[in-house]
């Protein structure tokens, strides 16, 4: 059994925040990135306790679980009646982003522990 602890820390949701792209199509958030790696400096702490709560109480917001998908036609296909003729652009919340950052980074981590995954 893996011992995740449901404790978020400061230091990492700062370093995914700072981690973000700058030039990124704004999300139903509207908050660009480059305005949160701005603001992490001040809202650092309450984001951590905020998610740490929701994380440890297994609550996720409902506008946290919307996104807007956008579908774009790839220049030059030759038939457009084919998917692989599109191409999908979703925008989603960017707090969605950090935190779903911070669950890929501590599965990889727990993986690598405990050697789950098989390299060749």
């Amino acid at each position: 059994m893996l011992n995740i602890s449901p404790i978020i820390l400061i230091e990492e949701i700062s370093k995914l925040i700072r981690s973000l792209l700058n030039k990124k199509a704004l999300g139903l958030d509207s908050i660009l990135n480059k305005v949160l790696k701005v603001a992490v400096l001040v809202i650092a702490k309450d984001l951590t306790k905020i998610t740490s709560y929701y994380f440890t109480s297994r609550i996720i917001l409902k506008s946290l679980k919307e996104f807007i998908t956008i579908v774009l036609h790839k220049e030059g296909k030759k038939d457009y009646s084919l998917l692989g003729s599109y191409k999908l652009i979703i925008l989603k919340n960017i707090l969605v982003k950090v935190l779903k950052k911070y669950i890929v980074n501590i599965i990889s981590k727990a993986a690598e522990e405990h050697r789950l995954l098989l390299w060749n």
